[in-house]
């Protein structure tokens, strides 16, 4: 039995009273409810946030869903008489079927009936080129992808203002606006927030070369320090970041930062110390973090809320209009608890301990109307599965697993026309479990939740050499380490305790090992052949033969043998696994061999 239920309405939220929002004293209250990495799941992803459960273990909370997270968010600002809504990024792109099938105008329409203000451009929003994304930011039916827009109604484009100082175009400008500030208050009790948004100083090596043409993307720390003092001129009383890129903790611990470590800290501690509150994303982690315990000489507060609508960051800022700055700030995570859901080895219940929301009426009828209009194409079965497929989380998340191994056999069966005698699949590609009905049935929103991108495979030629150079820049120190998930036949060690470029400690195909002067048929997607998520050895390779899509290929290969079962054997070896740490790290039921 839920022991609480929220469900706001615009009548309920006028109700709140005035004492909840008055502060009898020198300072002014500004309230943001803070989100991330959306990824236009408009309905509920089937998926949990850990949190310690206060005895030493962890619990999890089925939450996220449109609808849920509207309430959520409005169950925050309800508390603020001055109050904005913000995002830091991946709202669209890399989404679920319901979405992605309209270009993810469904997910620009929920955050307007959510009421968003601002969204920093994640390296998502560049998925399907400028020209879209400035649709998406302006409205209108100009068709600039495959897939037709205004399929279900006319466009009208994003009520809220996508910020991107760090996008720069050949002249100079940026692409999108590059801060904003708002006003509340009157009088001496006047104060104005500033704002700056950011992507990823690299969202242009995640994307195929024609999405980001004519654009650069430039450094987030020195763009933002460049424009703290511009804010500042303007009478900003605080100044916030709102930044796609992130951090990870070592620990699950939404409202806290244990051990925390990532791309977002160098950012941090280059970052002008007149910013007082820092909301991040892109990791998909979550954590409030006072930085300055951390680096005493940048005093920030830090947030993240995840990924997938499933939690909302409540911040709050005390500002002192007459000293002109934030005198204090404060945040904690508000789970947007959605009903229970059946996970593969067994059901994820509601927690009494945490509210239960009720989902906000127009955005679900709104979800409801493309969910409907997506239903016939999603519910075509497209194989069996002996099993249902998890995609590996937590301190594994970097690594294929089970899934990884699957598709990649997929596209090997898939390319032997070219010749292919290896496939390569990077686990960061792989977006959600492979669920399956309890007879085993797979669908095609299944695989869809699994392979959004809508990437073709490509069949190349590299030597052993080249190989072992793709291989260990999943180590290197340009990106997160990712480790690519080989297919059947191909096997790998990997040592991390030596010298970056030399973790690759042995290769084999067939029980043989590489012969590094020999060349060999690799598959991979496209996104890798064009050096996608830094993996530039994959450009070296030569006499390409494009194929199918990465769907296409799963799809196949489950149809072939219904039903179909994940393969177990471990085929990327980790030379020194800490074990210990990997169990400590590890969410509730998470299974290591």
């Amino acid at each position: 039995m839920i022991s609480k239920t929220i469900g706001l309405t615009a009548a309920s939220l006028a109700l709140v009273s005035a004492q909840a929002w008055a502060k009898d004293s020198a300072t002014v209250t500004v309230g943001i409810a803070a989100i991330n990495d959306f990824h236009g799941t408009l309905e509920p992803p089937q998926q949990s946030v850990v949190v310690p459960d206060g005895k030493g273990d962890f619990v999890q909370v089925p939450a996220g869903g449109a609808a849920w997270l509207a309430s959520a968010i409005d169950s925050v600002r309800a508390k603020y008489r001055y109050h904005l809504t913000i995002s830091a990024g991946d709202m669209i792109g890399g989404s679920p079927f319901s979405s992605s099938s309209f270009l993810d105008e469904p997910a620009i329409g929920v955050m307007n009936r959510i009421g968003l203000d601002f969204n920093a451009a994640g390296n998502h929003e560049f998925d399907s080129g400028t020209e879209e994304l400035l649709r998406k930011q302006k409205g209108g039916c100009t068709q600039f992808t495959a897939i037709k827009p205004c399929q279900i109604e006319k466009f009208k484009g994003a009520k809220f203002t996508i910020l991107a100082a760090n996008t720069i175009k050949d002249d100079g400008s940026t692409l999108l606006p590059a801060t904003a500030i708002r006003s509340f208050g009157k009088g001496r009790m006047k104060v104005k927030v500033g704002l700056i948004g950011l992507t990823l100083k690299n969202s242009g090596v995640g994307q195929q070369p024609q999405n980001v043409k004519g654009i650069r993307f430039a450094d987030e720390a020195d763009t933002a320090n460049a424009l703290v003092g511009k804010l500042k001129a303007k009478g900003a009383d605080a100044v916030v970041v709102v930044i796609h890129q992130g951090g990870r903790t070592t620990d699950p611990a939404p409202n806290g930062c244990p051990g925390l470590y990532g791309e977002i800290k160098p950012v941090l501690d280059r970052l002008d110390t007149r910013v007082d509150l820092v909301i991040s994303g892109h990791t998909h982690w979550d954590y409030v973090c006072e930085y300055g315990a951390i680096n005493p000489a940048k005093p920030f507060l830090l947030t993240s809320a995840g990924l997938w609508g499933k939690m909302v960051t409540d911040i709050t800022l005390e500002i002192d209009p007459a000293a002109n700055r934030v005198v204090s700030r404060s945040a904690r995570q508000v789970i947007a608890q959605s009903p229970g859901y059946q996970a593969s080895t067994a059901f994820i219940a509601n927690r009494p301990e945490f509210p239960q929301f009720q989902p906000r009426k127009d955005v679900a009828d709104y979800v409801a109307a493309y969910v409907k209009a997506a239903d016939t194409v999603a519910k075509r079965v497209v194989g069996k599965l002996a099993a249902p497929v998890d995609k590996l989380d937590g301190p594994l998340a970097n690594t294929g697993g089970p899934l990884g191994n699957l598709i990649a056999d997929a596209q090997l069966a898939a390319s032997t026309g070219a010749g292919a005698q290896i496939a390569l699949m990077n686990p960061f590609g792989i977006r959600r479990s492979l669920n399956a009905a309890a007879d085993g049935t797979v669908t095609f929103v299944d695989l869809f939740a699994v392979q959004p991108f809508r990437n073709r495979l490509v069949t190349i030629s590299l030597t052993g050499a080249e190989i072992k150079e793709a291989l260990e820049q999943g180590f290197d120190a340009n990106a997160p380490e990712q480790v690519l998930a080989p297919s059947a036949g191909f096997s790998f060690t990997y040592d991390r305790s030596f010298p970056i470029g030399s973790r690759i400690t042995a290769i084999s195909l067939n029980g043989a090992p590489l012969d590094p002067a020999k060349s060999y048929r690799v598959t991979i997607s496209r996104f890798l052949a064009e050096g996608g998520d830094s993996f530039e050895a994959f450009t070296k390779g030569r006499d390409p033969v494009e194929g199918v899509m990465e769907i296409e290929a799963l799809e196949a290969w489950l149809k072939a043998v219904p039903p179909r079962a994940a393969p177990q054997e471990v085929r990327a070896v980790d030379a020194r696994p800490d074990l210990n740490l990997l169990k400590r790290n590890a969410p509730p039921g998470q299974k290591y061999r």
